[in-house]
């Protein structure tokens, strides 16, 4: 595939993968990902392979899992050893530009020891340009200044901080903690302007060939939408999250389980309240928090479409590789829990369309891929799309088979991914559980039938998905399970040996 084309890669931050209508959702809208979906393939058992955004971003970006690129927290380093998609694609002459964030963390080898950037480690993508700030330092804050200028400059009167610009236009809570809409009108939501300024990149970059990462932050918490979206979804007719009858049922599953619950962390679901707070949540605060992400989806979905109607006036979009994916899933109340910290499918099932360019794929278009796929595999995707060898570093395979109508024979049988929690302190300051930092992985294996979750120091889990899609009954110490434990023991042991 050497014909030179463009490449749309968008990420949406904390998507999970049952929220799109074109694979059954029963409530959230999204009709112009349906359309791209139509006009490529949807992979419905794509799988992120670490939490949180920084980790996962790597393997994303990398095509390494997570024990292989070793930036296992936010704010570890990746090594500048490991290559990525922008840096291979620019051996082949593109120049890639970011609008967002890339959420990577910068190898301090490769800094000045008086560098400023130094205290967070956080960067940009090596190989990527930024546009709408023309700034190093790489931080979601730091990427939304050019918005927030704007919306200053449109009169608008705004609290202090990032995170400050989402508190919403009535902060009474009345209708549920996330019910009030955004002070931001949906024209000027931070949505909109990164979707604004690719058309304006674009605009300007049509006639040669582009490479353009946009990475929205919705709908990542804090939940608030714009309206008309704030009240798209009523509350009533969301589904009701899937959770064991009380709190202490669900979290005598497992010891981390227990932990986790009880110290939740990650962004709030409104610009002032903590996560750690989440189960003080009434339902009808987790409904509405379920009701707003979907309208977050939704206007992400309208920009997708403004965006994609431009390609097409412009006469691009048939030269387009697009790619739609996320970071990680979201818990959504689901087991008790929001954010992505938990072992649990929500975590990490997360979307994936691919849309690749040309006249000899259009039988494969519309298909639908039940295989196992996951975010390393996307690089390779990308790079086979542009004609540019893999390098031997990726764990992943390109899905181009998949969108040409093959299935790849010896394909993965296991979706994998992985998170580390090293980094969660109880109020005095001690890692959870008493743990040591490298006592504190924790990976997973999932098949179509078993799931296998490994802690390092910690009793494992294995859940038969037949029988308990759901995930409440711990089947590991059960005698009538030992050899499917053990079986799935030396799968994981595989796959964490490093090839030669």
């Amino acid at each position: 595939m050497s014909t030179p084309m463009n490449i749309l890669f968008i990420t949406a931050d904390q998507w999970r993968g049952d929220c799109l209508s074109s694979v059954g959702h029963p409530c959230v809208q999204t009709p112009n990902l349906d359309r791209l979906a139509a006009d490529g393939v949807v992979f419905e058992q794509h799988f992120a392979q670490a939490t949180p955004c920084g980790p996962s971003r790597a393997s994303l970006y990398t095509g390494k899992y997570l024990h292989n690129h070793r930036s296992v927290i936010n704010g570890m380093p990746l090594d500048t050893s490991h290559t990525n998609v922008a840096l291979e694609a620019r051996k082949a002459g593109y120049d890639p530009v970011l609008f967002g964030y890339t959420d990577v963390y910068t190898d301090p080898r490769q800094r000045a020891p008086d560098d400023t950037a130094m205290p967070s480690y956080e960067g940009l993508l090596p190989g990527m340009k930024t546009v709408i700030s023309g700034e190093t330092d790489e931080l979601p804050d730091a990427n939304a200044l050019p918005w927030i200028a704007d919306l200053e400059a449109k009169g608008y009167s705004l609290p202090g901080g990032f995170l400050g610009v989402f508190k919403p236009r009535d902060a009474s809570g009345q209708g549920g903690l996330t019910s009030a809409p955004a002070q931001y009108s949906v024209e000027d939501s931070f949505t909109s302007f990164l979707t604004d300024e690719v058309i304006k990149y674009l605009s300007a970059s049509k006639d040669q060939p582009w490479f353009v990462h946009l990475s929205y932050f919705a709908p990542h918490p804090p939940f608030v939408a714009p309206e008309p979206y704030h009240s798209m979804y009523d509350p009533i007719d969301v589904p009701r999250p899937i959770r064991a009858a009380t709190v202490e049922d669900e979290a005598a599953q497992h010891p981390y389980l227990d932990y986790y619950l009880h110290h939740q962390r990650g962004w709030g679901i409104r610009y002032n309240y903590q996560s750690k707070n989440n189960l003080k949540l009434d339902d009808k605060d987790v409904l509405q928090a379920r009701a707003t992400y979907y309208g977050m989806m939704s206007e992400v979905d309208g920009h997708i479409g403004r965006l994609i109607a431009y390609l097409e006036q412009a006469g691009i979009y048939e030269n387009t590789l697009v790619v739609f994916t996320s970071d990680h899933g979201e818990q959504l109340g689901d087991h008790w829990q929001f954010s992505k910290y938990a072992y649990f499918d929500q975590s990490f099932h997360v979307p994936l369309i691919v849309r690749i360019p040309g006249a000899g794929i259009k039988s494969a278009r519309g298909r639908r891929v039940n295989a196992f796929t996951e975010n390393v595999d996307v690089m390779p995707t990308i790079l086979e799309c542009l004609g540019i060898a893999i390098p031997s570093q990726c764990d992943g395979e390109s899905l181009i088979p998949f969108c040409q109508g093959a299935t790849p024979s010896n394909w993965r049988e296991e979706a994998h991914w992985g998170f580390d929690f090293r980094n969660f302190n109880d109020s005095d300051g001690n890692i959870a559980l008493g743990l040591k930092p490298d006592q504190c992985a924790v990976n997973v294996i999932r098949s179509r039938r078993y799931k296998y979750i490994h802690f390092k120091s910690l009793p494992p889990l294995f859940f038969d998905l037949e029988q308990d899609p759901h995930e409440f009954e711990n089947l590991a110490q059960q005698p009538e399970y030992r050899d499917l434990v053990l079986e799935y023991m030396q799968k994981m042991l595989s796959w964490q040996i490093p090839s030669a």
